[in-house]
């Protein structure tokens, strides 16, 4: 329909994000397609090809530096190398963390995995924060020494150390923030100012690279390439999938890094199935807000509910007005209109003696009593979905790191990693109670 004389339509531009992560974009050029309600899901391995030539052009341009796919439709050739349900999906993540370009991967770790594969070679280093995902201390400790590629474990929370472990080979530092398990954030600026100071001396190739994984913020919480990092992993396995039924992850950042990680994509061979792309861009993109608004709400009562309980000794949520780090909080975790959003990750311990075997073993009894007798919480890995699910990070998804090592970085032995879910948020605060009653 035309626009009626002196009525001037309105530019997408001019929408909230809420309404752009559910509509998506619909001027996308990696699908040819005008009267889809919702973006259709490509299932084939393999494109037909109408001549040798055409087959010849996609390999082409394929990765190629000078194709501007936002103005071009993409030679589909085989979904190892592009295919359309993820290229739509990737446009909608670039632009939901304020990123130039986005590729996906079939999970987090495979995300992890290329963008130090691209940024490291043999000879480089990696500062990384002490604390983090067992399975990314596992990658960083055990496989990259084997491609001649060391890391160096500090506390960034602490500028100082960064500065002293910076070496002429350094070209990562790599984060989580929060940090998983324990919510403690690390100050994007504050990294990026210290690097900042380093990289004036240094020509682009040898640039120290800002790379942080949010998967625990979201980028409805925290969009660390506007505070100053170069990459934003997510793991879309969490709540950006937010149902638990599907695998993924994504790597965000600057367009001329979108070659290499796509030919470190088809080499490698971590590709995001379309089934997958599909769930992620039609199911967890469009609820990511709603169900963060929701679960911070929860989080919140939760939190509060925790911290005021006779046997717990510390809570660490950013919502809370006792979290150490609070005016950190407030500037860095903001969603798309600023307003503060301190995601829905809360990490606790519970109060017991001085030795090191009964703290784990009450929090043991704790989470146990909570699998067998709890409707609202479930025991389980992994975090962000509909459901309210809790474990134990020293013992379980932090296990990679040798039990002294977990030790010597701060790692407390009893300590509960909660995520909240869509639940009604007195169910949840019941079924805690109820567990805390017989401890």
């Amino acid at each position: 329909m035309l626009d009626k004389p002196g009525e001037r339509k309105k530019a997408k531009g001019e929408y909230r994000m809420r309404t752009h992560l559910i509509r998506g974009n619909y001027e996308s050029k990696k699908w040819d397609y005008t009267h889809h309600v919702i973006p259709p899901m490509s299932a084939s391995t393999a494109y037909r090809l109408t001549s040798v030539h055409r087959g010849a052009q996609g390999f082409f341009e394929f990765a190629s530096e000078s194709m501007d796919f936002t103005k071009h439709i993409p030679i589909y050739v085989y979904e190892r190398l592009e295919e359309p349900t993820c290229g739509m999906l990737e446009e909608n993540l670039a632009y939901a963390e304020r990123g130039e370009m986005c590729v996906t991967f079939s999970t987090g770790m495979a995300a992890i995995s290329a963008v130090l594969g691209i940024l490291c070679e043999n000879g480089h280093e990696i500062v990384a924060h002490q604390i983090m995902y067992g399975c990314t201390y596992s990658f960083m400790n055990h496989w990259l020494p084997r491609y001649g590629i060391h890391t160096n474990f500090v506390n960034l929370q602490k500028v100082d150390e960064l500065r002293r472990a910076v070496t002429p080979c350094t070209r990562v530092v790599y984060f989580e923030t929060p940090v998983n398990p324990d919510m403690t954030l690390i100050d994007i600026a504050g990294i990026l100012s210290v690097l900042n100071e380093i990289n004036q001396d240094r020509p682009e190739e040898k640039r120290i690279r800002i790379v942080v994984d949010n998967t625990f913020a979201t980028p409805f919480c925290q969009r660390p390439l506007t505070l100053g990092a170069d990459f934003s992993i997510q793991s879309l396995s969490k709540d950006i999938g937010g149902f638990g039924t599907d695998m993924g992850g994504a790597v965000i950042g600057p367009q001329k890094f979108y070659s290499p990680l796509l030919m470190y994509r088809k080499d490698f061979g971590g590709v995001l199935s379309p089934r997958s792309a599909w769930s992620f861009l039609v199911y967890g993109l469009p609820t990511l807000s709603t169900r963060m608004i929701n679960q911070q709400k929860t989080a919140y009562r939760v939190a509060r509910f925790l911290q005021e309980h006779p046997k717990i000794q510390r809570v660490s949520y950013p919502g809370l007005e006792s979290y150490p780090q609070s005016e950190l909080a407030k500037r860095q975790m903001t969603n798309y209109e600023d307003k503060f959003s301190p995601g829905a990750m809360i990490y606790f311990v519970l109060k017991n003696g001085d030795a090191i075997d009964e703290a784990g073993a009450r929090a043991e009894k704790f989470i146990d009593y909570i699998a067998d007798h709890a409707y609202s919480i479930t025991l389980a890995v992994s975090l962000g979905q509909l459901r309210t699910l809790i474990e134990s990070p020293f013992s379980m998804t932090h296990s990679a790191m040798p039990e002294a090592e977990k030790q010597r970085r701060g790692m407390e032995h009893g300590g509960i990693r909660l995520s909240i879910g869509l639940e009604d948020w007195h169910d949840i605060i019941e079924d805690l109670r109820e567990a805390l009653n017989h401890i």
